[in-house]
């Protein structure tokens, strides 16, 4: 009887829509097409923010699997996802919310040789150099730092000790792939396939994160281009057109924040020494459209020394060496960092006829973990060696600068956990994660998870920020962030609309500001920072600056209220110093206030001192991708 009943209410339940149509067409004979009601279906703008990281290194980099890495692919994708997993120190770790998308970025040089050697892959113990890292690991922990060092000193010459190991290359990359497609679940979550090409020519610092928007079907008829077969990016982006022209797909890279390439990044030739062109600035734009400008190896968007009007420029910088033996010189920094390259990029326009650093900024994390890790009260180091413990090598391990001369060493208690890749798209998906990182509609955070909205255009009024339709309305009627202005018919000036919401879990927003690079009329490059919005009742002084917001941190209990600063801030602008004819861009600049650095939380929990030479608080900050005016 119970099964007759619920057959019958299955019936009446699958009647209801064609009667309820039939009433209706009854009661109202109207045509339906004349009608629209929900405004919603055609909409086709980013109406979303997802934070992501797209530089993460499990087992399967040999710099972290040879040296202590035990979590691969799956543990990574579990840990982003918001799942519990065990370290590969012990520890249990999850992330206060989960990501939304990741890229696995592990470096293509011997990829996948620690989960090879461990597995004793038979392929690997057929090579003579295979075999016999093979045999140094599997005999104790001073076989596995031999070996290391063994690849290590391989790697700086780049020579190849795999190169007639092609099924293992692509045994090791199939099994990435293969992981990305089973985590991918398009809507919840988005595994983006890539990995790291890592050209680090006299240990100086150029890798390029290389990501596909592909699937596994297409990434797998590769394998990855490696500092092995060059160390110049130009060859790299042959390779990445090889891929588009074989497999129809699409793939971009994003290079890594400058400051440890020693003035290689952003320099004034190419890698070969020749002058910069049209055709070098052109393709350089078409295959790196986003820089990672913050991570946990230091802050890549200013440096004091070419921002000295800038009280906020100074922020986890690393500039004392690379990875080579040469140390840093003055005359490399203006090379390495974010603002100065945007600067740059517009007098090389004028030049050349096209930007060759115009690009958008995301920030990532480069950990060595397996584990997204960038909130500072859940910071698991950069590598296995550095996770949490009460132990000094915490704070003391060198990083950087290891075979420069002393006093150019920079510690791991000076890194900052970082950061996150935030994203406007409609959807999560690997296609529109990837659209929006292709047209730079993308800002970078050192870790925190506020929203940040820029629009630029002709027309904008005040009034405008407080419109219903705020998005719609401005994307109709200007430009979002990562976009390009023309002169106005009128000669005005750019007038734009910002929004910044802070993290809904986090600290509150201290200011807003706008930072303008601009080509002067005698050809020099200029810029400068405005405050256009900021909490409480504080004025621009004398100076032209607002005063500092104040900190609440308690370093002793490593906490922080929200008694200062606001949840929301925004700002109609327009440039009081505008030149039809000079070439100039936009960013803002949001700050957080003040809350405790990761070395506070160590300090409190594991009952250690605080190192004396960074600071006991951090003030989180989000960097939006540049608008370009062009004359």
């Amino acid at each position: 009887m119970r099964v007759l009943r619920a057959t019958a209410a299955l019936a009446t339940l699958l009647t209801v829509p064609a009667m309820a149509q039939e009433y209706h067409a009854h009661t109202h004979p109207v045509e339906r097409d004349d009608i629209q009601y929900s405004p919603y279906p055609k909409e086709t703008f980013p109406n979303n923010v997802y934070f992501g990281d797209t530089h993460l290194h499990t087992s399967y980099s040999t710099d972290a699997g040879m040296v202590g890495n035990t979590l691969g692919p799956e543990e990574a994708y579990r840990f982003a996802r918001g799942e519990t997993v065990t370290s590969s120190t012990g520890l249990e770790a999850r992330l206060s919310r989960p990501l939304d998308f990741l890229v696995i970025a592990d470096h293509s040089e011997n990829l996948g040789l620690a989960p090879a050697i461990e597995e004793s892959n038979a392929e690997l113990l057929e090579n003579e150099w295979g075999k016999e890292q093979h045999d140094l690991v599997k005999s104790g922990q001073e076989g596995a730092l031999e070996a290391y060092e063994n690849w290590m000193a391989k790697n700086a010459a780049q020579d190849d000790p795999l190169a007639e190991m092609t099924e293992l290359k692509a045994e090791m990359w199939h099994n990435l792939t293969a992981a990305a497609e089973h985590f991918n679940e398009p809507g919840l979550f988005t595994a983006l396939i890539g990995y790291e090409w890592t050209s680090m020519p006299n240990g100086n610092n150029l890798h390029r994160n290389v990501i596909f928007r592909d699937g596994k079907e297409e990434a797998d008829q590769i394998v990855p281009f490696s500092q092995y077969d060059s160390f110049d990016a130009e060859d790299l982006w042959d390779w990445m057109q090889m891929y588009e022209e074989k497999t129809g797909g699409q793939v971009l890279a994003i290079p890594h924040n400058g400051n440890l390439s020693n003035g290689l990044m952003f320099d004034d030739v190419t890698f070969s020494g020749d002058p910069l062109t049209e055709a070098y600035a052109e393709r350089r734009q078409r295959w790196e459209p986003v820089y990672e400008v913050t991570q946990m190896k230091g802050d890549g968007e200013a440096h004091p020394m070419l921002s000295p009007n800038d009280e906020f420029a100074d922020f986890s910088t690393w500039d004392l060496a690379s990875f080579g033996p040469e140390p840093k010189s003055d005359d490399m920094i203006p090379r390495e960092y974010a603002r100065e390259a945007l600067k740059r990029g517009l007098a090389h326009a004028a030049d050349l006829g096209t930007n060759p650093f115009k690009f958008g900024m995301v920030g990532s994390t480069d950990a060595h973990t397996s584990l997204a890790s960038t909130e500072e009260d859940n910071y698991f180091g950069k590598v296995v060696l550095l996770e949490p413990s009460p132990d000094p090598i915490r704070f003391e391990e060198v990083i950087a600068g290891r075979p420069a001369p002393e006093g150019h060493q920079i510690y791991a208690r000076q890194i900052s956990a970082a950061g996150l890749a935030a994203v406007w798209s409609r959807e999560n998906t690997r296609e529109a994660i990837w659209d929006a990182f292709k047209r730079k509609e993308v800002f970078a955070t050192t870790g925190t998870r506020m929203r940040v909205r820029v629009f630029a255009g002709w027309n904008f009024a005040e009034d405008d920020l407080d419109r219903s339709d705020f998005a719609a309305y401005a994307y109709e009627n200007g430009v979002p962030m990562g976009g390009d202005l023309t002169a106005s018919a009128h000669s005005e000036a750019p007038r734009l609309l910002v929004r910044a919401l802070r993290d809904p879990d986090g600290a509150n927003l201290d200011r807003v500001q706008l930072i303008k690079g601009w080509v002067d009329v005698n050809g020099e490059t200029q810029e400068k920072v405005y405050d256009i919005a900021w909490s409480g009742d504080r004025a621009i002084g004398d100076d032209g600056k607002v005063p500092a917001v104040g900190n609440t941190v308690d370093v002793e209990d490593a906490s922080y209220d929200n008694s200062i600063g606001a949840p929301f801030l925004q700002a109609f602008w327009v440039d009081p110093e505008f030149e039809p004819s000079q070439r100039a861009f936009y960013y803002v600049r949001v700050l957080e206030i003040p809350t405790p650095r990761w070395t506070t939380y160590d300090a409190k929990i594991f009952g250690v001192d605080l190192p004396e030479d960074v600071p006991p608080s951090i003030q989180e900050r989000a960097y939006t991708s540049p608008i370009w005016y062009t004359p």
